[in-house]
């Protein structure tokens, strides 16, 4: 598979998504948890899809429970914390594992395509990303702790190719 548009994925509510429906896009795929250190990062993910979405932009959030157990809800108890916490209006997809032998194939083709830190492929910890860029190719992976608006000139970079 060359591209994120050959994968699928099952949104909050439980329904099959084509990642083709975001073709053409610049996406930042992260995986959230509600009860991480990390989680206040959802204002500045927030923040960046609202400044770009009309130019092309979107949030994938993916929650995932396998770092220290710090998404341990449900999809409606997720759903309701992002909604009512911080306001979240950019697609969350239901809860994955993103390691091991249950790594959902899209985080598979993910970390297949950029190394970690080290050159490990194996991601770290909670709020890892990946930006995509319009052609559905990863252009660059960063750690959990690479800060939401840290991020916008690479964003602006991949927008405008």
């Amino acid at each position: 598979m060359d591209t994120i548009y050959s994968f699928s994925a099952r949104d909050i509510d439980g329904s099959e998504v084509a990642l083709a429906n975001y073709a053409g896009q610049v996406l930042l795929i992260v995986n959230v948890a509600s009860e991480c250190g990390f989680t206040p990062q959802y204002v500045g993910l927030e923040a960046l899809y609202r400044d770009y979405r009309e130019q092309g932009f979107s949030v994938l959030a993916f929650p995932c429970n396998q770092f220290g157990s710090q998404e341990p809800g449900d999809a409606e108890s997720i759903k309701n914390f992002c909604t009512s916490r911080y306001d979240i209006t950019f697609p969350l997809f239901d809860k994955i594992e993103v390691n091991g032998p249950g790594a959902h194939p899209l985080y598979v083709w993910l970390k297949s395509q950029k190394a970690g830190i080290l050159g490990s492929a194996s991601i770290k910890w909670n709020f890892s990303k990946f930006l995509v860029d319009r052609q559905g190719k990863v252009v660059q992976r960063l750690g959990p702790t690479a800060k939401p608006e840290s991020l916008r000139k690479e964003i602006e970079r991949a927008l405008g190719s």
